[in-house]
């Protein structure tokens, strides 16, 4: 389940995964950016742990920078996409439910 991406080969471990919840720590590396996607029962909580992660939103379009210690709430169904437009490696603490997962692509 990890995220889907031209250019992602992002390492992932899982915390915590039940049939609603998911909590993992997501790394990225130098540039790799996710499919616009979109979830249509769960809401994603990213929490930046290093690095700089940019999360970028839909409807009303919205460019978020995540710096170590901030966090951003994507409510379902809302488009969005996960990139590290840094040099560094970025990891953050993706906090996903409740509910079904899915990861619906768009094209953006």
């Amino acid at each position: 389940m990890g995220l889907k991406g031209n250019n992602v080969s992002s390492i992932e471990q899982v915390i915590i995964k039940t049939k609603d919840v998911s909590v993992r720590i997501i790394e990225l590396r130098s540039h790799e950016v996710a499919d616009w996607h979109y979830h249509t029962e769960i809401t994603d909580n990213m929490f930046c742990l290093t690095g700089n992660i940019t999360v970028r939103l839909k409807e009303p379009d919205e460019e978020l920078v995540l710096s170590p210690g901030r966090r951003c709430e994507v409510m379902k169904g809302r488009v969005h996409q996960v990139a590290n437009a840094g040099a560094d490696i970025a990891r953050y603490l993706l906090v996903q439910g409740v509910g079904n997962y899915d990861f619906n692509v768009v094209n953006s």
